[in-house]
């Protein structure tokens, strides 16, 4: 699933390509028919991010909901259009330029009210000038769920993923298994900091890096990470150890990032 940074650098790169243009709009898959046939020929006037999810604004006050989920992806061109390729559940057509969005989890048009609902129930998000960090803090400090699936649980904090809650957590020794109102205020404090250092070297490089002082790898995805898949921790040479929390693969050396007592261990 893409993480947070993905979903903010595809607002910045969309937005000179759509923004103040009346925009053709189709569901080529027949998915999104409906939707299309609402927003074909409406003024873009705006895209925003929050954590996973993107929304273009419309003139008419309508608002297209897009979460990409596993699956998902955008892909971008210059005009003429080619052929769609694969499912593609909707294109957007400027003057310039084409914009499918293939196999996404939710595509859907929204009014202001579902707009405030939606955002509403979202976490503060890391990248946003808006963000308000005391509402994740409120949370996280009164929970006893390990701060490995807090910093997953997009209501909490938004734009945080599976990558970066392993590397974020080594970064900070701190254990995927402590308990949320175990964690000090000041850790916290770092944890955020660094959260929003690092997604925004993410945006930057349209790439996961979470090594200091490194450029992106020429992997697919350009991804350098500390801890995430690999064998041994860079800082002590321990085993990393893998785990699941809520079904979901973490890391962590626990060496460098000590368990929690058992007994304050989530069950």
């Amino acid at each position: 699933m893409p993480e947070g940074h993905t979903i903010h650098r595809a607002a910045r790169d969309q937005r000179p390509m759509l923004v103040g243009q009346a925009l053709d709009i189709a569901s080529p898959q027949g998915r999104f028919a409906e939707g299309a046939d609402l927003l074909d020929g409406q003024t873009c006037t705006g895209i925003d991010a929050y954590g996973k999810h993107l929304l273009y604004r419309f003139a008419g006050g309508a608002v297209l909901h897009v979460h990409l989920g596993l699956f998902g992806q955008f892909r971008t061109s210059k005009r003429p259009a080619a052929e769609p390729r694969g499912a593609v559940r909707v294109r957007m057509m400027s003057s310039s330029h084409v914009v499918d969005i293939n196999g996404p989890t939710i595509c859907e048009v929204l009014d202001e009210a579902g707009v405030l609902a939606l955002t509403s129930r979202i976490g503060p998000d890391v990248l946003r000038a808006d963000a308000d960090p005391e509402r994740a803090w409120q949370r996280i400090a009164k929970s006893r769920t390990a701060i490995g699936q807090l910093l997953m649980d997009q209501s909490v904090i938004a734009g945080i993923g599976n990558i970066y809650r392993s590397e974020i957590l080594w970064r900070q020794r701190l254990h995927p298994q402590v308990q949320g109102k175990s964690v000090t205020r000041e850790k916290y404090d770092s944890i955020w900091r660094d959260a929003v250092n690092l997604l925004e070297i993410g945006v930057k490089n349209n790439a996961i890096i979470t090594v200091d002082g490194v450029k992106k790898s020429r992997s697919r995805y350009g991804e350098r990470v500390n801890i995430f898949g690999k064998p041994f921790c860079p800082a002590c040479a321990t085993d990393i150890r893998k785990f699941e929390i809520a079904n979901r693969r973490v890391f962590a050396c626990e060496t460098c990032q000590p368990p929690a007592p058992l007994a304050d261990v989530p069950t």
